[in-house]
């Protein structure tokens, strides 16, 4: 596996190199373009590839279908860091943990549309869908949720913390991005969760 990882780098390198070929990738999928013309690489279970006006390209698509696979493309990517935003909010643990865990509750801020059936979660945006999956579940606690295209040890996970000198409860957030993402990602969160609060009459 390891030789085959070395030799998608050393292809994906003469590729660049050679064609001038760019490479792109997001949660989803890894975007090629060459000059006018792309193709797409979905990373899916069925490795479904989709190609527009790109024949000439034909023998890289299939190069890289053959080479690739999910572990590769996460090496691709750049390492992720754990990162946490806490949030103080006037709102009972129970009420909150609703808006955390359920489909019409993460529906009312967290995305355009969720769904959940049986424990996977459907999140829209925009009509773009993405899955997740939940992995740990405490019950007025914590619920952390995986990326089903994410590496195993990256996930997102909403916590509640009650402090009971103040009475003060606080929402926190631990989520993945690389580093020069964080600052961003973080007032993503904080729009986000303006949102839940105003859900909440907080």
């Amino acid at each position: 596996m390891l030789e085959d990882k070395c030799s998608a780098f050393l292809i994906l390198f003469v590729v660049n190199a050679h064609f001038n070929l760019k490479v792109c990738y997001n949660r989803n999928n890894v975007l090629f373009e060459y000059s006018k013309m792309y193709f797409k690489y979905k990373i899916k279970k069925n490795f479904e590839i989709n190609i527009k006006k790109n024949d000439k390209c034909s023998l890289l698509v299939n190069l890289f279908y053959i080479i690739a696979d999910i572990d590769v493309i996460k090496l691709i990517m750049s390492k992720k860091i754990k990162y946490t935003v806490e949030y103080p909010v006037r709102c009972s643990p129970a009420i909150l943990f609703e808006f955390l865990s359920t489909s019409s509750g993460l529906q009312e801020w967290f995305a355009d549309k969720v769904e959940d059936e049986n424990g996977l979660f459907t999140f829209s945006w925009s009509g773009s869908p993405e899955e997740a999956e939940i992995i740990e579940i405490e019950e007025n606690k914590r619920i952390r949720f995986h990326w089903v295209d994410s590496p195993k040890d990256e996930f997102f996970e909403f916590s509640i913390e009650k402090y009971e000198v103040t009475n003060q409860t606080i929402l926190v957030i631990h989520d993945f991005a690389e580093k020069k993402e964080i600052k961003d990602q973080s007032q993503l969160w904080e729009a986000q969760v303006k949102e839940l609060f105003y859900r909440l009459g907080s």
